[in-house]
């Protein structure tokens, strides 16, 4: 699972030279904010329009000028979370890599969310939501950006393993790889309640990243050690 961060400023801009957004941007951004909150406590079935243009402080008409209806906006909501990302791939799949230098780029893309603070917890709850209750939106993400970027990662290991195509046991590294990060994003509030400081600041989520790239590592050192003993 990967989504870009997401931190939507619903405050009055700062007079610091930039162009103010209008109030249809400063609306829309709002409502957007609003839905993604009571989609990911709620579910999409159990949260009505009038809930959303409360929250947001806006005309439920706002809804329908903007995404629609409840189905656009929940689509909205999912769409700027989950834009596809090219540069994702690129920061860790460049042939000239070393094996570090990559790990430490798809441990960087795939830990990026947790910048976003509080709002890296709330794209979780919204995944989580549409795992239980499918609408057909986390299929998308699957194909759209989950699947590219294990294909990407399993090529990368295939590449330092001296192997000429991912085999089963390389998709099954690519997953463990990949899961050591899934599992400080989901399991974010339990991190949190243990050991807060090591999500307190990005300074402690790049040591994070740091760490797990020894890991994975090891873990890449040991599956080189099988391939040879096989070939012996």
């Amino acid at each position: 699972m990967n989504a870009k961060p997401t931190s939507i400023d619903t405050s009055q801009p700062a007079d610091d030279g930039r162009k103010p957004r209008s109030d249809g941007e400063q609306s829309r951004e709002r409502l957007l904010h609003a839905a993604m909150r009571l989609f990911a406590a709620q579910g999409f079935s159990k949260t009505s329009t009038r809930e959303i243009a409360q929250a947001a402080n806006a005309n439920v008409a706002a809804i329908s000028y903007y995404f629609g209806d409840k189905a656009g906006l929940y689509q909205a909501c999912f769409s700027f979370m989950c834009q596809p990302e090219p540069e994702h791939i690129e920061m860790f799949a460049q042939p000239h890599f070393t094996l570090r230098e990559s790990l430490d780029g798809f441990y960087r893309q795939m830990l990026a969310p947790l910048m976003a603070g509080e709002d890296a917890q709330l794209m979780v709850r919204l995944f989580y939501r549409e795992m239980l209750e499918p609408t057909g939106l986390w299929e998308q993400e699957i194909n759209n950006n989950i699947k590219p970027e294990h294909l990407a990662m399993a090529e990368v290991l295939s590449r330092h393993l001296g192997l000429e195509k991912p085999t089963d046991d390389v998709h099954r590294l690519t997953y463990a790889i990949a899961g050591m990060a899934v599992q400080i994003m989901v399991g974010r509030d339990i991190i949190t309640a243990i050991t807060p400081h090591l999500l307190a600041t990005p300074e402690a989520i790049d040591i994070w990243a740091q760490h797990l790239v020894g890991y994975a590592e090891a873990m890449i050192l040991a599956e080189k050690s099988k391939i040879q003993r096989g070939k012996a």
